[in-house]
């Protein structure tokens, strides 16, 4: 049986808290590209909001959370359903969920590598941590919608998940206070998704190391994201 989950601090609790409405608004909005029913909407949301964490807690050997405390599951499974309610058929269903996930990659990278310090992880399996948290709900929701997952079609992020986790860890390990460290590294990991995705960066293939703006076949950064 896993090891009982620590509390966590209010500022940790409440950037998960964060993190779980944006995931779970991004899966509900791939969902209405769908066009899915409510249940749908419900099943992805949730899932995407959730799905970095259960991995990560799988992976350490710790006891999924949320089968001790199912609050964040509601919350998620509400974010979706809130999202089924108030959508229209005039959003930019994509360009939405892209934003919104990019607020969720940023928060969980945090917020992962926070409960896998905690838990006694050494400094790099901790970031590390903090990657699969931040990915591991989006690659799950791109796979169940048949979606080209953002983690393999070029651009910036779990380079920024990456980025927001080794921050975090970093500056911790220096003494830094926790609450501008928490959300200076949820801003690092931000503000490089959000360049990403408005210049439209992304790491080249072998021989070409980053491109920016549009490619010869046409294809630029709302498509898809990162590395």
């Amino acid at each position: 049986m896993g090891a009982e989950i620590a509390p966590l601090s209010t500022s940790i609790m409440m950037i998960t808290y964060f993190g779980d409405v944006v995931f779970a608004v991004s899966g509900a909005l791939t969902a209405a590209r769908y066009r899915m029913d409510v249940l749908g909407f419900v099943l992805i949301g949730t899932i995407t909001g959730i799905g970095g964490g259960t991995l990560r807690d799988l992976l350490l050997g710790r006891t999924v959370w949320w089968t001790q405390n199912p609050l964040e599951l509601i919350l998620c499974m509400v974010a979706a359903l809130a999202t089924f309610l108030v959508i229209r058929s005039h959003i930019s269903y994509r360009k939405g969920m892209i934003w919104a996930d990019a607020l969720g990659l940023s928060a969980f990278g945090v917020v992962g590598c926070h409960i896998a310090l905690e838990f006694g992880a050494p400094f790099v399996i901790a970031v590390f941590m903090g990657m699969v948290t931040a990915t591991g709900g989006g690659i799950i929701r791109d796979v169940l919608t048949n979606t080209q997952p953002m983690i393999t079609s070029g651009q910036l992020y779990a380079t920024a998940a990456l980025l927001g986790s080794l921050t975090y860890a970093g500056l911790r390990h220096f003494g830094a206070p926790e609450i501008p460290t928490e959300l200076g590294s949820v801003l690092a990991a931000f503000v490089l998704r959000a360049l990403a995705i408005t210049l439209d960066i992304r790491m080249g293939p072998p021989g070409e190391f980053i491109r920016f703006g549009k490619h010869q076949n046409g294809q630029s950064g709302g498509r898809g994201s990162s590395s």
